[in-house]
Formats: C-alpha cells, sequence, structure tokens
C-alpha cells in the first residue's frame, strides 16, 4: 500500500541575517559611533578621549570636520567609516583619507568593511575627490591584504612625520 506525507503548511519560518543599511550618520548615531571608536581604539591599544560632545561638532557643526558612514542592521550600529578630507597642493588634488574603518568582531568577514569602503569611494567622488588613501600599522598584514583586495595600491612612507600641539 503506498502512503502520501502530508507536508507541514506551518513550516518554522528561517532565521534571516538582517538587512544591512550603509549611510551617513546622522545625530541618533553620535552614542553608538563613539562607542565603536572606542573599541577600535582598545584593539589598538589606545584610549578613546573623544567626548560626545567633541564627536557631534565635527560632524554636525558649523564647520563639519569630518564625514562618517554607518552600518546598521537590526537597529542596531555594526561598523563605520570616518572620512576627512586632503589636499595634494603640488598637483592640486582633492582627496580623503579612510581614517578609521571597523566592524564590530560578530559582523567581520561577512562583506560590511567592503561595503563600508565602496560607499567611501561614492562619497570622495561625490566631493570631487581625486583619490581614496588609508593607512594600516606596520604589522597589520590582515588590513594590508584587505586594502589591497580592495583595489589600493601601497605607497611607501618616507620620512617623518612631525607634531606641534597648538
Amino acid at each position: 500500500m503506498l502512503q502520501t506525507v502530508t507536508p507541514n503548511l506551518h513550516a518554522v519560518p528561517s532565521m534571516r541575517a538582517p538587512i544591512v543599511t550603509i549611510r551617513c550618520a546622522k545625530p541618533r548615531d553620535l552614542p553608538g559611533l563613539r562607542e565603536m571608536i572606542a573599541e577600535l581604539a582598545a584593539h589598538h591599544g589606545d584610549a578613546a578621549p573623544i567626548t560626545p560632545e567633541q564627536l557631534e561638532r565635527d560632524l554636525f557643526g558649523r564647520t563639519p570636520w569630518i564625514t562618517s558612514l554607518v552600518a546598521e542592521a537590526g537597529g542596531a550600529l555594526i561598523g563605520y567609516a570616518i572620512l576627512v578630507p586632503q589636499y595634494r597642493a603640488v598637483e592640486g588634488a582633492r582627496g580623503m583619507e579612510l581614517h578609521h574603518l571597523y566592524v564590530r568582531p560578530g559582523h567581520r568577514g561577512t562583506g560590511i568593511g567592503r561595503h563600508l569602503v565602496a560607499k567611501a569611494r561614492e562619497q570622495a567622488k561625490m566631493a570631487g575627490c581625486e583619490y581614496l588613501s588609508v593607512s594600516a600599522a606596520t604589522g597589520n598584514f590582515q588590513a594590508h591584504r584587505f586594502y589591497e583586495s580592495e583595489r589600493f595600491v601601497p605607497r611607501p612612507v618616507t620620512g617623518m612625520r612631525y607634531l606641534q600641539k597648538l
């Protein structure tokens, strides 16, 4: 005798990864953005004395100094990038420095960093920039491989960089 099986019409819903949105930071993102800046600093063994007021001033103040992109999923910030304008006077070339690129540990390896870099490229182009630059610590080979896979070309560092506190 042939038996038929009735399909279960009440299937268990599958768990889908949340949709990730890459967008410019908004004032409501300041606490999460500052928290991620502190996480990145701690990862490098540094402190992050930046205050919420400084971050707000530099992102949304009278003269915004930086641009921040954020990656958001399920209502939570999971990564960010900070862009800072640059200029090469000899060439008359505008550029952007990808000053920070960070993805929270639980979301690494999922393409979020690549999406943040793509959005950073787009932002730089919209600002009339001719180049996007980024740096990584000498021994951070994982970052070197990542940036090279994103078509960044390594350039030698020459000379010393000096700083004077004002």
